[in-house]
């Protein structure tokens, strides 16, 4: 049965609440020899071929200069067991403490990118920032995927999805309707 709401007027500075679509990440960078780690939500995936996403990271952010310069880094998926170390990562400054060290995660040595990938994370996908146009304005890094790593099981990993506020969503029950999306039915 389909519901009819009686809604009411909100701020717009608060609607991601409603609209955020990923799961909560963390970016792995490396620079001059040093890593570091931040907690990132928002993205968006922008093209199949190649797999290109799109993220928002504050100018003043330690991470933004350090995949500015290095013109890389590895986004990484944590599940629910991560998400003490999540927020901690969210909330201390990567220029004054190793987030490795404090957070007890193992840096790994990726295939095409110098930035670690964080061994304790569900997936891993090791990226170059392929256009940087929209930096200056916007702080808008558009990156290339150019590896992923991703275990056979669990094949839906339960994520983190942050709505703002300090108030997190966990992913739930998958629906599944591929007979829907047969190139036929399209």
């Amino acid at each position: 049965m389909r519901t009819v709401y009686h809604k009411h007027d909100f701020p717009v500075d608060g609607v991601r609440r409603f609209l955020e679509p990923g799961p909560i990440v963390l970016v792995s960078s490396h620079y001059k020899g040093k890593n570091n780690i931040m907690t990132m939500g928002w993205y968006t995936l922008m093209q199949f071929t190649p797999s290109l996403l799109g993220c928002f990271i504050v100018g003043y952010n330690h991470s933004f200069d350090m995949i500015r310069k290095s013109k890389e880094c590895v986004i990484n998926l944590p599940t629910t067991a991560l998400l003490q170390e999540v927020i901690g990562i969210g909330n201390c400054h990567g220029d004054s403490v190793d987030k490795f060290e404090k957070f007890s995660l193992t840096p790994v040595k990726g295939d095409y990118v110098d930035a670690p990938l964080i061994k304790e994370c569900y997936g891993n996908f090791e990226c170059k920032v392929s256009d940087t146009r929209l930096l200056p304005d916007y702080s808008f890094f558009i990156l290339e995927i150019l590896k992923a790593h991703i275990p056979d099981h669990p094949q839906y990993p339960e994520t983190v999805h942050y709505t703002g506020d300090g108030i997190f969503m966990i992913s739930g029950d998958h629906v599944g309707y591929p007979e829907k999306f047969r190139p036929e039915n399209l």
